[in-house]
């Protein structure tokens, strides 16, 4: 820990640097390649929705083992249930005792012939849930209009609180980094999409904000008055601020993490799934990539707004010009100093006494 601490002081004092705003192509680069991967996920695999999206009917079977052998037993006894519109039904299992079972929208009379097929089949109590897909619409445009809202009251308090509508900017960028990157997971990974994963995306937006506040307050408390300042650019500075929050940042994160991390082991290797698993894949996904957006994306953004006001590149023409100068400027050789010589004193034309060896001391004359 001692290391660790002297490391974070070295980066606050700026001993040790990390150049996050001057290689900022390289991380946009690499965000670009993942958002458009995301996006490609999107398109491609696309989101599997779970029975509050789409509608449908839940069924939960108690069976004496849930694995694959009873999934697939479970998934047979649908199919031959003489419903077809129960037919490809989507099977997860749920803990070590239950299998849930998707189907389409049916009526009353037909999910009770499932039921009956999935009892006939060995489970010991089967429960159903019939959801319409109005629910599922509801769901969405709630979710939708919370989002909106989020992010107007977002750019709002950035603008209002650092007088900086750059920031509102590169801090809404961020966050729509964080959600494309989140939801091209749940669609590469084929988790469900539950209204407890429209929780857990309202949630890290938060999470990632607060994030990004932090360091864009260090920002800002470098920066001030920079345009009378010729020691540091707006850029040098803004890049110190992220030097000076990162070991926060990563403490922060981990921390965080660490719970979030249980919560999805606990959810997919334990209970197999359930809100709890689709809550925690988006808290450790918008974790993960809302601590990259705010060091490797917000203020590098941010800081290239900035830079292009003319009272900012002004000050950084300045900045340059009296380092090059400082350079050019010749090294000047002292002139050698001249030494008097030693004049002689009447104490060195006299005799100095001799020390005598202790067996010759006290013998008088």
């Amino acid at each position: 820990m001692g290391r660790i601490s002297a490391f974070g002081q070295h980066l606050y004092e700026g001993r040790v640097s990390f150049d996050f705003v001057g290689r900022r192509k390289l991380w946009y680069s690499i965000s670009a390649i993942i958002v458009i991967v995301a996006a490609l996920a999107f398109v491609v695999r696309g989101f599997n929705y779970g029975v509050e999206f789409k509608g449908g009917v839940e069924f939960t079977a108690t069976v004496k083992t849930a694995n694959s052998a009873s999934s697939d037993r479970m998934a047979k006894a649908v199919e031959d249930s003489g419903v077809p519109e129960a037919g490809d039904p989507t099977v997860q299992t749920s803990g070590s005792d239950r299998i849930r079972i998707q189907t389409r929208a049916l009526t009353q009379d037909q999910a009770t012939q499932v039921t009956k097929s999935l009892t006939k089949a060995g489970a010991t109590e089967v429960s159903q849930q019939l959801v319409g897909p109005t629910y599922g619409k509801q769901v969405a445009k709630k979710a939708l209009t919370g989002l909106i809202v989020f992010l107007f009251i977002v750019v709002i308090f950035i603008w209002a609180y650092f007088r900086e509508w750059r920031m509102s900017v590169a801090g809404i960028v961020a966050l729509a980094h964080d959600l494309v990157i989140t939801g091209g997971v749940y669609a590469l990974s084929g988790f469900e999409v539950t209204p407890a994963t429209v929780t857990g995306l309202l949630t890290i937006l938060g999470y990632s904000l607060y994030d990004t506040v932090v360091v864009f307050d260090k920002v800002r408390e470098n920066t001030k008055g920079i345009l009378k300042s010729t020691s540091k650019t707006y850029a040098e500075q803004a890049n110190l601020a992220l030097n000076q929050t990162l070991v926060r940042s990563i403490n922060t994160s981990i921390t965080a993490l660490l719970p979030v991390g249980a919560l999805l082991f606990a959810g997919a290797a334990i209970l197999g799934t359930g809100p709890l698993k689709d809550l925690a894949l988006a808290l450790f996904v918008g974790m993960l990539a809302g601590t990259y957006s705010s060091i490797f994306i917000a203020t590098p953004f941010a800081s290239q707004l900035k830079e292009r006001e003319p009272a900012i590149k002004a000050q950084a023409a300045r900045v340059l010009a009296k380092r090059a100068k400082q350079v050019d400027a010749p090294v000047e050789t002292p002139a050698p100093v001249a030494h008097r010589p030693v004049a002689s004193s009447g104490a060195s034309k006299r005799t100095q006494p001799s020390r005598q060896p202790r067996s010759k001391r006290g013998k008088g004359h």
